[in-house]
């Protein structure tokens, strides 16, 4: 089970998309190791910038994505949530399409901040952005469910 406080059932996880961002985008959580999420996008007109690549604040949703749904499910949905701080991208590398898999990995999970690294790469496992996202937990009754 790793660092993860709840099954992670793909089918559940990838269900909370439902009518957000995250449909509209077709981002897809793909699979999940001991420390590690990870997650697709495609690169399409969807995900394109002007000039045909995909879209730096793309690249961000996914790696925010991955990163909060990771968070979420290292504790217990009954005590706490999680929400974003802060987050930053470096864009290395330009993607015209295909698919992009984004993986997160947690730096820091302590009792009141989350610090997650998530590294983006194309179709050919080479690096497109590197991100790193910082997420508050707090008690549940802090932040009421939709």
């Amino acid at each position: 089970m790793g660092i993860w406080q709840q099954d992670i059932d793909l089918a559940r996880v990838n269900g909370w998309s439902a009518n957000t961002l995250m449909e509209a985008l077709d981002i897809r959580i793909t699979a999940a190791g001991d420390d590690w999420l990870r997650g697709t996008m495609p690169v399409d007109q969807r995900t394109h910038q002007p000039y045909g690549l995909l879209h730096g604040g793309a690249s961000v949703a996914l790696a925010e994505t991955l990163g909060s749904t990771a968070a979420m499910l290292t504790l217990d949905p009954a005590q706490f949530h999680v929400v974003g701080l802060e987050i930053n991208a470096n864009h290395v590398r330009g993607v015209r399409e295909g698919i992009v898999t984004g993986t997160a990995k947690a730096l820091h999970l302590g009792r009141s901040t989350q610090l997650w690294e998530i590294r983006i790469e194309d179709e050919r496992q080479r690096l497109v952005c590197v991100s790193r996202l910082t997420m508050a937990v707090v008690p549940v009754d802090v932040v009421a469910p939709r």
